[in-house]
């Protein structure tokens, strides 16, 4: 697959480092581009919830990546799932939204899953994300979705183990669950800080949606 090319599509800068990592050491054959629209992230901040402009502006950028030559898309912001789900009906190459291959494994986890979010917006957007992945599959997890406040400005504020200390404590507060989903893919850089515990798998949105990605375009 070494002539695959995958499109990136990030709202914010600091998604673009996990996920090239993923690629490197789960997918190094396929070619990656980068497509940043960091306004996408401040204006939902601003807007506090996701309006039809959204999935206009996300559609928009997708098309832009299959005009490209784009053989797959993945979207790396959380917070845009409804979104994206409107963007990608009728584009010719798979297209995934950042969090569905992660909350796929979480629901195989067990009845429990815990989620931590840096980005606010995420907190809704997640949610709504499992649980419907939870109806297709005809489960009723019980969910439990947190800010983590302050985490996602130390990060872009070059303060990265304050990030990760602070995804570390309010893990602690998540300690009886089957899956704990990390939700931005800024995110999964604080695995290693956080406690392992016997019963709890902790998630990460990069390694998940390239593995799934992945089998999409091999198959």
């Amino acid at each position: 697959m070494a002539s695959c090319r995958i499109a990136l599509i990030h709202a914010t800068t600091v998604a673009r480092g996990p996920v090239a990592n993923a690629f490197s050491r789960l997918w190094p054959e396929a070619g990656t581009v980068h497509l940043t629209d960091e306004s996408l992230s401040e204006d939902l901040a601003r807007a506090g919830a996701l309006t039809p402009d959204f999935a206009t502006r996300m559609a928009y950028l997708a098309r832009y990546a299959v005009d490209c030559g784009a053989d797959g898309i993945l979207f790396t912001c959380s917070a845009f799932g409804a979104a994206i789900e409107d963007a990608r009906n009728g584009l010719p190459v798979p297209v995934l939204k950042p969090d569905e291959a992660m909350i796929d494994e979480a629901l195989s986890a067990g009845p429990r899953i815990g989620g931590l979010a840096t980005f606010a917006p995420t907190i809704e957007s997640l949610r709504a994300e499992i649980e419907a992945a939870a109806a297709r599959r005809g489960l009723s997890p019980e969910i439990d979705v947190r800010h983590v406040p302050g985490a996602l400005d130390a990060l872009r504020a070059d303060r990265a183990g304050e990030h990760d200390a602070l995804i570390a404590r309010a893990a602690e507060d998540l300690a009886d669950c089957d899956a704990l989903v990390l939700a931005q893919f800024s995110m999964a850089r604080a695995a290693t800080a956080v406690a392992g515990l016997p019963r709890r798998r902790v998630l990460t949105s990069p390694d998940a949606a390239v593995r799934r990605l992945r089998s999409l375009i091999a198959a």
